[in-house]
């Protein structure tokens, strides 16, 4: 879509999802931003009221389905979405303590259930439309596991996957979906990471990346190429091939709580 007015972005209190926001806050666009932190949260919705866009916020956990259905709605009902951006999703690894059973689910829980939740309301929203975008955040990590972040990996390959397939099932209702899958970005989330980052980009690039490939109607948003092509590379070798490599690479912090 080339020039939504109404977006709604999760996770918009940092990273990727505040760089987005930012980037798309102008004179007449409407933001509906949400996020975990309500102070963050609104530091972002400053700067994009300063930039001229009506801004509406709402803090809360993405896995507490209740408050997200009813944000959306809230969020619809004022001005219809033309885009959503289901953001929203946090990173941990086996560095330190290692990934156990209450980090794993709750990787999945934020980056998966969270992600579906958003999209299929939206999806619902939009349909009786017959016009709308979602843009749902994967990760390159998408496309081939690595040991230091197994939860992390997997969540990104299953919104990649299922966003990808969900494509082609509401084409026909008007609707469009775009599965962005960017490398290392700058943000809290890559701020913990000790070590190199190959082809490390500024947030603000990256958000300047997705709109376009968002106004293309774009199915696949990748970015750096060359990483890509590494990690695309990567993936068609036979694991017994590429496992001895991967283990040693660095490990991913792991969750402190």
């Amino acid at each position: 879509m080339r020039d939504p007015n109404s977006i709604a972005i999760t996770g918009a209190s940092s990273g990727i999802g505040a760089a987005l926001a930012r980037h798309y806050a102008s004179r007449g666009r409407i933001l509906a931003l949400s996020g975990r932190n309500p102070h963050r949260l609104e530091e972002v919705a400053r700067d994009c009221r300063a930039a001229g866009a009506a801004v509406e916020t709402a803090a809360f956990d993405i896995t507490d389905q209740q408050a997200l259905e009813s944000w959306l709605h809230e969020a619809d009902g004022r001005h219809p979405l033309d885009l959503v951006i289901a953001n929203a999703g946090i990173s941990a690894g086996t560095g330190r303590f290692g990934e156990d059973a209450i980090q794993t689910r709750q990787i999945l829980s934020v980056n998966v259930d969270g992600v579906v939740s958003t999209v299929l309301t939206a999806v619902a929203l939009m349909r009786p439309r017959g016009r709308g975008q979602i843009a749902i955040m994967s990760s390159l990590a998408a496309f081939r596991g690595f040991p230091g972040a197994p939860a992390y990996c997997a969540s990104k390959a299953a919104v990649r996957v299922w966003g990808e397939a969900l494509r082609g099932m509401v084409a026909g209702d008007g609707l469009t979906v775009s599965v962005i899958c960017p490398g290392y970005v700058k943000s809290p989330m890559t701020a913990v990471n000790d070590f190199p980052m190959p082809f490390l980009m500024d947030s603000a690039k990256a958000a300047r990346i997705i709109e376009r490939g968002l106004a293309a109607g774009k199915g696949r948003i990748v970015f750096p190429r060359r990483l890509f092509a590494v990690v695309w590379l990567l993936s068609l070798l036979p694991p017994s091939w590429t496992d001895p490599l991967l283990t040693r690479l660095p490990e991913k912090p792991a969750s402190e709580g």
